[in-house]
């Protein structure tokens, strides 16, 4: 009786169809435990969780102080980080990959206005964790190297050295006869006057005649150099 042969083991079939030769103790043909993959996933989770904490705590929650978003920009990166990497595990094709990352970009909060400093952090913590995910092919060097340009470059920008931060208001202006175009320096001093800012330019909007009133938007350099949330708001909201 002839005793059939069991086929080689091929490495490249093996990764073709997502395996990695795991050998060990397996339960309904799902691997238990494998040392190697578990602690490439540990390191990975570890320095992208560690990136995106020093970018929201020194860089954005610094300036902005808002529990809420820091509480999001945490969680979305936990998430986008874990479900790159583990997709990727099973041979995820570059174009779904693409297309789950398209999903947040989409993303619309209707319980508030966000605003683009928000959805800029949004954007870059999931970029990161999208690349710290699926870039198992770089080196640690070129790792580190691509996270601190990403927190070097946040870094100039928020620097006010390097961009002084302009603020914006919008007042309702009262004093109609000095919306005329020759009389915008006594417009100029007496908002400067009011409002204790030193205004660089000012732009006219909706003009009501009935009620002789204007709506002014002035630009100034922020004291603080720290965003203002509510700086725009031209009517009181109870949920202030």
């Amino acid at each position: 009786m002839i005793q059939s042969e069991l086929p080689e083991y091929d490495p490249a079939i093996a990764a073709e169809y997502g395996s990695q030769g795991f050998a060990g103790p397996d339960f309904l043909g799902i691997p238990l435990f494998e040392a190697s993959s578990l602690l490439e996933l540990l390191l990975r989770f570890s320095f992208n969780l560690v990136v995106c904490l020093i970018i929201i705590k020194y860089f954005y929650y610094k300036k902005s102080g808002r529990r809420d978003f820091y509480f999001t920009f945490i969680l979305f990166s936990v998430t986008v980080f874990l479900l790159i990497f583990l997709l990727d595990s099973v041979r995820l094709e570059i174009g779904m990959a693409l297309g789950l990352f398209a999903i947040f970009g989409i993303i619309r909060y209707r319980t508030e206005q966000v605003s683009i400093r928000e959805m800029t952090y949004l954007f870059v913590i999931i970029g990161i964790s999208v690349i710290n995910g699926l870039a198992k092919a770089l080196t640690i060097t070129e790792m580190i190297v691509t996270n601190a340009l990403f927190m070097g470059a946040i870094a100039i920008m928020e620097s006010s050295r390097i961009v002084k931060h302009v603020e914006t208001k919008i007042v309702l202006y009262e004093k109609i006869e000095l919306v005329k175009p020759e009389k915008h320096e006594e417009l100029k001093e007496d908002l400067e006057t009011r409002t204790g800012l030193k205004i660089l330019k000012m732009e006219i909007g909706h003009i009501d005649l009935l009620r002789d009133v204007a709506y002014i938007k002035i630009f100034y350099n922020s004291i603080s150099n720290e965003p203002n949330s509510i700086g725009n708001i031209t009517r009181f909201d109870k949920s202030f």
